[in-house]
């Protein structure tokens, strides 16, 4: 991957206004829109309840049916939205980076700006997991965005020792650690006793901090947010009709890894195969290792297809996509407020007892609603209101 040397002026910055649509490029906001879709479809079983889980944290009490939906989605999509949150979270701190420093920012100015928003994605992050859900991934992500600091203004030569010194952390240490907190028991702590609703707070409380720590200490995403970056000094994913060769040859080795990696934990999900504890937590692990490469392999291969959609603009199906990527922020926390409420326990319990198929059914048509609602803020000209509270927040009122 060619490299491109990140700006680094100085002198008084410009002004800090907002990108324009006719500035964004397609391919990041068609990414994100799929990526929200394959986040839905992951983070829906967690709102289930009333059933047993058997020896391998899965609902008991499934169809045939379920059984092969579950597989499906084992085999393309879990641990692998994750990943593809952290190649386009990374690659947005490069593209902001990037900007404030064409204006004349120096690192420093930057660095604080970026350090301010943040701290305000793992606030969003906490009162997300407390009060809706407890699988919240912003409050990771923020703070990794801290440590990504580091990286906005340093070299192509020092960002690729970054990259694999992280990346050889990840696959000896975060990984297997990773791995076997996922084959733990599949209940967390903290609700036990307590009326629903107090549970969800008391367990999204624990829940947040904790899984932050543990997300950080493993390194598990690091990799992906330093591609994240390099995809964008690259222009892979701003300019895909210059990097098709390279694009297609990573989208391919992408889905070839990413349905190999897979296969042992999509096969235990299927019913057809009951390994030990021990190749149980093996097959965790594999799916965790592919998901890293599998999810750059997507990322690649929406590039690709905006490429081919690049005659409709923004319009259509491209548009709304594109939309729904505008407003990632918005559109993530949307599908908590629909889902939430309508599965929980303390909500109106309506995932009491649903088989996989229906809840991947719930997830896809609340994809939806964020898509017609992203649609509508579009054609009205306004921004996601999470998106604009972030911004406000960050730059502060005059700025934003």
């Amino acid at each position: 991957m060619s490299t491109a040397t990140p700006l680094a002026t100085t002198g008084p910055p410009g002004p800090l206004a907002s990108i324009t649509k006719a500035e964004r490029s397609l391919a990041p906001d068609i990414a994100r829109g799929f990526m929200l879709l394959f986040i839905a479809l992951a983070n829906v079983p967690i709102h289930l309840w009333g059933m047993g889980l058997d020896k391998y944290n899965h609902n008991t009490g499934q169809s045939t049916a379920d059984h092969i939906a579950y597989f499906v989605e084992q085999l393309l999509i879990a641990e692998r939205s994750r990943p593809m949150f952290a190649v386009l979270y990374g690659f947005g701190i490069a593209i902001m980076a990037s900007r404030m420093f064409a204006r004349g920012m120096e690192a420093k100015g930057v660095r604080k700006i970026l350090r301010r928003r943040s701290w305000w994605l793992i606030a969003f992050g906490f009162l997300h997991a407390t009060f809706l859900f407890f699988g919240d991934i912003l409050a990771p992500y923020g703070a990794m965005g801290l440590i990504a600091l580091f990286f906005v203004s340093l070299s192509d030569k020092s960002l690729k020792k970054w990259l694999w010194g992280s990346l050889a952390y990840v696959v000896l240490i975060g990984n297997p650690i990773m791995a076997f907190f996922y084959t733990a028991a599949g209940t967390p702590p903290g609700s036990d006793g307590l009326p629903p609703y107090v549970g969800q707070i008391v367990m999204g409380a624990i829940a947040s901090p904790a899984g932050t720590i543990a997300i950080v200490l493993t390194g598990s995403f690091f990799p992906l947010i330093i591609a994240g970056m390099m995809l964008h000094r690259a222009g892979w994913i701003e300019h895909p009709e210059s990097h098709l060769p390279q694009l297609k040859k990573v989208f391919i080795t992408g889905m070839i890894v990413n349905v190999l990696s897979s296969l042992p934990v999509a096969l235990i999900a299927l019913g057809a195969w009951e390994p030990s504890n021990g190749v149980w937590i093996a097959s965790v692990y594999l799916t965790l290792l592919g998901g890293l490469y599998a999810g750059i392999g997507y990322i690649c291969g929406f590039a690709l297809l905006a490429h081919k959609l690049r005659g409709f603009g923004r319009r259509g199906v491209p548009g709304a996509l594109a939309a729904v990527g505008e407003r990632s922020l918005t559109s993530y926390l949307l599908q908590s407020i629909i889902m939430a409420p309508l599965l929980t326990a303390w909500g109106f319990g309506l995932g009491e007892d649903m088989g996989y198929l229906a809840a991947f059914g719930v997830a896809f048509g609340t994809w939806l609603v964020t898509v017609a609602v992203a649609v509508a803020l579009d054609k009205a000209g306004k921004r996601g209101p999470f998106e604009v509270l972030l911004r406000r927040l960050t730059y502060g009122r005059k700025r934003a």
